[in-house]
């Protein structure tokens, strides 16, 4: 059993220098697209196909590449959210209420909207898609409990299993397009392979003396598992505040430094801006572009589909070691 230090809301922030940047990146994806819901589903209702209802953005993606325009797709977390605090709109109500299929990560990853479950019609499918596909995650520790570790997807192979389990539940909705799905799924599932295979021979590049990793979110454990990094925690949690007191400064500064880490990857929920002289002081750089962690990124960035966010998270921490990156180009998603 893996104990980990879980991170999700630290803050954590780059040198000083980009002030900028920092405060973009720290801020502005908060800021709740309360239309999201219905714009989504303005651009895509058709009367002749059924809804299917989909929580992440990660499940957005993997759904929307099996079903394309055979279904309803109706995405309620917009990228850039958490969907461990995201809070439902009216709009998520009402497409819930609609839906023929609802797909969910499971794990209590999106917990206020699991609870907004039981407005749905009681016959229709309820689909907890990564508890389905793997069902020994790994596990770290939170608030003195062990708990399960949700980011299953950062692990190619997880996604895979995500693949077959969303094929499967398609088939049973629109039993007419399941070859179609099954040849989606194929063609996804081969190119999943390529990705995973990718990121192996990609950090084999990192020279040896720095294929050490250090995050601020847990969820890195299933990609430095999958594929070979030393992985050296999270940093210790703190709450999102304003400053840090000296002695969680200290605390942090003290920690950094036994790891040994050459580099701090960040994630895009943490406030950036904080630990600049912390950051300093223990001469430990941050890497300057976020990790992809809770889900996709906005329409048109580097996270914009699954194989893209892989290939971002990837060249971010293989750059940041030391190695050489070559970019990953596939068929679908792209």
């Amino acid at each position: 059993m893996n104990k980990l230090l879980n991170c999700k809301f630290c803050n954590i922030c780059l040198p000083i220098g980009l002030p900028i940047i920092l405060a973009i990146l720290g801020c502005n994806h908060r800021n709740l697209n309360n239309n999201y819901t219905q714009d989504h589903q303005n651009q895509k209702i058709s009367q002749n196909l059924p809804q299917v209802v989909v929580t992440t953005t990660i499940l957005c993606d993997i759904t929307n590449q099996i079903a394309k325009e055979s279904i309803n797709l109706i995405c309620l977390v917009p990228p850039g959210l958490e969907p461990p605090i995201y809070q439902p709109t009216p709009e998520d109500i009402k497409a819930i209420k609609k839906a023929d299929l609802i797909l969910y990560h499971g794990y209590n990853f999106e917990p206020n909207l699991i609870k907004s479950f039981k407005n749905s019609r009681k016959n229709i499918a309820k689909i907890p898609v990564g508890q389905r596909a793997v069902k020994q995650p790994q596990k770290l520790r939170q608030n003195g409990k062990i708990i399960n570790e949700p980011h299953i997807w950062h692990d190619v192979r997880n996604a895979i299993k995500m693949v077959e389990v969303v094929n499967f539940q398609l088939g049973k909705i629109s039993p007419e397009n399941q070859q179609r799905y099954n040849s989606n799924t194929r063609q996804l599932t081969r190119e999943l392979k390529e990705l995973n295979q990718w990121i192996k021979s990609t950090l084999s590049t990192i020279p040896d003396k720095k294929r050490k990793l250090l995050t601020t979110h847990g969820a890195m454990i299933y990609y430095v598992k999958a594929y070979g990094l030393d992985y050296k925690g999270t940093l210790p949690d703190i709450s999102n505040e304003d400053k840090l007191t000296a002695k969680k400064a200290k605390s942090l500064a003290e920690y950094i430094k036994t790891t040994q880490a050459p580099i701090i990857f960040a994630d895009r929920a943490v406030n950036l801006m904080l630990l600049a002289p912390i950051a300093k002081k223990t001469k430990v750089k941050i890497f300057p572009r976020p990790l992809y962690i809770d889900g996709l990124g906005e329409p048109g960035s580097d996270g914009e589909t699954y194989q893209k966010m892989m290939d971002a998270n990837t060249r971010s921490i293989v750059e940041g070691l030391g190695g050489t990156y070559l970019r990953f180009v596939p068929n679908i998603g792209r």
